[in-house]
């Protein structure tokens, strides 16, 4: 494709530009920083002239000479212009260091003044380029940055060639873009002989749909939702200039594309493919209109639509470069578009009634019932029941087959078909395809819809079924439809059905942004009552499954009562894979329960489910789920490929973005990156507080004070977790299987010699561990009052507790925490009989990088000064333990951080130990000790 010069990407600062290109800027870095060339090519549009721009704008600076030129396909006839554009300033400075005959010829070539040509001129004008080349770099570097090679005039191209490739060993560095059209990139060879011996082609290939997003907000059009991002990015390919393009064209546009329309395609991307349909015959034209309406288009379907000639069409069009060619499918043969976007403009310069055409053509062709209904709606003007009907069962065959967007573009086309007055009537329609959005994630699509139904419905039952789906697009920003509530209480009337709805919105508020169990608890058991009375199992399996949730995190004794009940027969068969459902409710008592292995099969099955269903919201659910029982069982790894994939499909989506950083920031810290943890957490901290929801900011606090505590900050873990147990001591939250953040805390306390609240943290914590059978929870505690003995003086209890400790939690199969319990038994150990060979073993079976390299400084920590002699203990006998213990290492020349090294105390407490330890002996130094010590064992 021919892109026009007014279309080129604007120049901006370089954080803009390379959006989506940061992988591929940093290697063009590395090989400039190097001394190297690089060539950049890929096809039109796809963003060579923005890199080169940013990577010459960081580069020109340190660069003695900067040569530049620009070509143009209509100027790439004129001999010598490339040449003039990157000499024609540095010519003066250069043309005495030249022989008269290079000079003469340059000269000419560069002045127009006298006639000269590669025939008559070559080995003159040949050796002329590479003599200035090598004069400029005698000063200094060279930088020549050259865009769009493709259109060098042949002369200037054949000229830099020739001084390029003898170019070895001197300060001369290309950075260089090309066009190339063919995705495996061959055509840039010819353009990689005449370039240096070192360089690197780097191809720029499509931006992912999450780049295209935040290239289209990074230039402000902001506001689209996800279905039109998600369609802008399939009509673009990923090349940037054609997202951008159609993102100005719907920002211009004052009637959006209905579902089912293609995307408007301005006039200057119809452009780019518009003058190579023109040379197609009229009838060929005609074929690639209908294939642009399939989805799935044919030799064959073609055919059945009434395209007689199609292969020998098809064949013009492939070689004018609108099809691709030989392309085989499942099925045979197919036909595709050498882009996405020359099917959008071919469909959308054709009038109206020729894609009408089209559609009723393929109504009768197409063999998949779903694309059946879906042209006959498109081929159909006005409302017609038989079309309506028709499309709405397509959207319930999409919705059985797991294409939940599907359904909702088809339930879309059936409610606008769907006259009013009938039953089911077009609200209904509506509703259901907004139901059917949110199962695909595609969240502003679905409020849209509702809005929409609210300004015209009458019905209570289509008003409350549309509130409803308001506030379940507000997701965990609950506080943003508080003014729903009353509203939607009002249309439901008296109606249990209709109040059973909103009463289960209504638990999930008291949880979320009231932060109270209690209250969710009831209100989710009212909302069963109320269904049950109405006859809607589905919400009344939904509220069961809800306080079953609530009842397991408050260590509530009905808990495994209300999940039997939630359980019963007759179910439903999307409630019972549903992210707030009873099987979400059993996997959570299951994890909480210790039954890892259950746990897992559990939450794999429900995964699997959602995902052939095509559920968005519940898939991402279930994919940090499933990383919280790996993280649990120790397979960090495993567990941080889980839980990236969760974020990316909650950014994605716009779904569970604040929980899934939760989940990723632990694993991080687990197995990942402890800084990357940090941030993340601090993500998910932000977000919860942004949304007032008091649930998941405990959790994400939780998880903040756990990367804390990995990246050495014990303090920052303390001001964390504390603020966690003030938030679930005000939810009612009892059990500590939920966050498990109370070994951490309590750690933490003692490395800021804080023991009195860390065994007060243990205490507490045990008594609701004990009532609830948590016997991981009590192991971990055991763990951390290890610590408390230690910090107290008492190292044989605190051996033996260690000892006991990773013992149960091996058995229990949690292997990270066995691994750390390792690790803390080693730390006690004496300097000279540490081994720190079993918590690395331990580690590294875990993958859990952050705390390998923590077991790694610790055993490469120096050693202490060997003392000529015993410590003369004798002398201090009126010290407490750790007083002893601490006023002994002194003797043996430890200093204060590696007196906290072998205690397992801070060196706070180290330095207060040491204060009394002066104060009751009656000395000022560690000196003192030394000589008290000593004077005393001579007497």
């Amino acid at each position: 494709m021919t892109v026009r010069r007014d279309f080129q990407e604007p120049a901006r600062c370089r954080p803009d530009l390379v959006i989506g290109r940061e992988d591929l800027f940093t290697d063009a870095r590395e090989q400039l920083t190097s001394g190297g060339s690089v060539l950049l090519h890929g096809p039109a549009g796809i963003g060579k002239s923005t890199i080169l721009r940013a990577l010459a704008a960081e580069y020109a600076g340190g660069a003695r000479t900067v040569l530049r030129c620009s070509a143009t396909e209509s100027e790439s006839h004129l001999p010598f212009l490339a040449l003039a554009d990157l000499l024609g300033l540095a010519l003066d400075q250069v043309s005495g260091r030249l022989p008269a005959a290079q000079r003469t010829a340059l000269e000419s070539a560069l002045t127009g003044r006298g006639e000269s040509s590669l025939q008559r001129d070559g080995l003159a004008l040949r050796l002329a380029v590479l003599s200035a080349l090598r004069a400029l770099a005698a000063e200094g570097t060279v930088l020549i940055v050259a865009d769009d090679l493709q259109w060098l005039d042949p002369a200037s191209a054949e000229l830099l060639g020739f001084a390029a490739r003898r170019l070895g060993g001197t300060p001369v560095q290309l950075l260089c873009a090309v066009r190339t059209e063919d995705s495996e990139g061959q055509e840039y060879d010819r353009h990689l002989r005449a370039s240096p011996p070192d360089t690197v082609a780097l191809r720029l290939g499509p931006l992912s749909r999450a780049q295209v997003s935040a290239l289209l907000d990074d230039r402000g059009h902001t506001g689209l939702t996800r279905s039109t991002v998600r369609e802008i990015h399939r009509t673009s390919g990923g090349n940037p200039l054609f997202a951008l393009e159609l993102g100005r064209a719907l920002a211009e546009s004052s009637t959006p594309p209905r579902p089912g329309e293609p995307l408007p395609v301005p006039t200057s991307l119809r452009a780019l493919v518009l003058s190579r349909l023109d040379m197609l015959s009229v009838e060929a034209r005609r074929t690639l209109l209908v294939a642009s309406a399939g989805a799935r288009p044919t030799p064959a379907l073609l055919l059945a639509a009434g395209r007689e000639n199609v292969e020998a069409e098809c064949a013009q069009a492939a070689e004018l470069g609108l099809l691709a060619t030989d392309i085989e499918g499942p099925a045979g043969p197919t036909i595709r578009f050498a882009h996405p976007l020359i099917s959008a403009a071919l469909y959308a310069e054709a009038p109206a009634h020729e894609r009408r055409a089209a559609h009723a053509a393929l109504s009768t062709a197409a063999s998949d019932p779903i694309e059946r209904a879906r042209h006959l709606a498109l081929a159909t003007t006005g409302t017609d029941p038989e079309a309506a009907a028709r499309l709405a069962e397509a959207a319930a065959q999409a919705r059985d087959r797991g294409a939940p967007s599907v359904a909702a573009q088809l339930g879309l086309l059936a409610a606008r078909h769907t006259p009013a007055g009938t039953v089911p009537g077009p609200n209904e329609r509506r509703l259901q395809a907004a139901e059917d959005a949110i199962t695909a994630g595609e969240i502003d699509l679905a409020r849209d819809i509702a809005r929409e139904v609210l300004t015209r419905a009458t019905v209570p039952a289509d008003r409350v079924r549309a509130w409803i789906i308001v506030i379940d697009t507000a997701g965990h920003t609950m506080t943003e439809v508080d003014a729903v509530f009353p509203q939607a209480l009002a249309d439901a009337g008296d109606d249990p059905r209709l109040l059973a709805l909103v009463h289960y919105q209504l638990a999930w508020r008291g949880l979320i942004v009231e932060g109270d169990f209690t209250e969710a608890r009831e209100a989710a058991a009212h909302a069963a009552e109320l269904a049950a009375r109405g006859g809607d199992r589905r919400t009344e399996l939904l509220s069961l499954a809800f306080q079953a949730q609530t009842e397991t995190l408050m260590g509530h004794p009905n808990a495994p009562a209300t999940i039997k009940r939630a359980l019963k027969e007759p179910q439903d068969p999307l409630v019972a894979c549903h992210h707030n459902g009873a099987g979400s409710a059993r996997f959570r008592w299951l994890l909480m329960s210790d039954q890892l292995a259950e746990a897992r099969a559990t939450v794999t099955a429900l995964l699997r489910e959602v995902r052939r269903r095509g559920s968005v919201e519940s898939e991402v659910h279930f994919l940090r789920s499933l990383a919280e029982v790996e993280l649990r069982a120790g397979h960090c790894g495993r567990a941080l490929d889980l839980a990236r994939d969760s974020l990316r499909l909650a950014r994605d989506s716009g779904i569970g973005e604040t929980a899934c950083a939760m989940i990723a920031s632990i694993a991080e810290a687990s197995g990942g990156d402890v800084d990357r943890a940090l941030a993340l957490a601090r993500e998910a901290v932000e977000h919860a507080e942004e949304d007032g929801d008091q649930m998941y900011l405990s959790r994400a606090l939780g998880a903040l004070g756990q990367a804390q505590f990995v990246a050495g900050d014990p303090a920052g873990t303390v001001r964390s977790l504390r603020r966690v147990r003030e938030l679930e001591v005000s939810l009612g939250v009892h059990d500590p299987a939920r966050g498990r953040w109370q070994g951490d805390l309590a750690e933490a306390l003692v490395l800021i010699d804080e023991v009195a609240e860390a065994q007060d943290v243990i205490d507490v914590t045990r008594e609701h561990a004990l009532r609830l059978g948590r016997d991981s929870v009590l192991a971990v505690l055991d763990r951390a009052e290890a610590l408390v003995r230690a910090a107290q003086g008492d190292q044989e209890t605190a051996v033996s507790q260690l000892t006991s400790a990773q013992d149960r939690l091996a058995k229990l199969g949690f292997g990270l925490e066995e691994a750390r319990a390792a690790f803390a038994l080693a730390r006690l150990r004496p300097r000279g009989q540490a081994s720190y060979d079993e918590a690395t073993r331990l580690f590294r079976r875990c993958s859990a990088l952050p705390w390998l390299r923590q077991v790694d400084e610790a055993g490469t920590a120096p050693k202490p000064r060997p003392a000529a002699a015993p410590p003369a203990l004798d002398g201090l006998e009126g010290l407490a333990s750790m007083e002893r213990q601490v006023a002994a290492l002194v003797m043996e020349g430890a200093t204060n951080r590696e007196i906290a090294a072998r205690l397992f105390i801070s060196v706070k407490t180290v330095e207060a130990t040491l204060t009394r330890v002066y104060r009751k002996l009656g000395i000022r130094s560690r000196v003192d000790i030394v000589r008290l010590a000593a004077g005393r064992r001579a007497k």
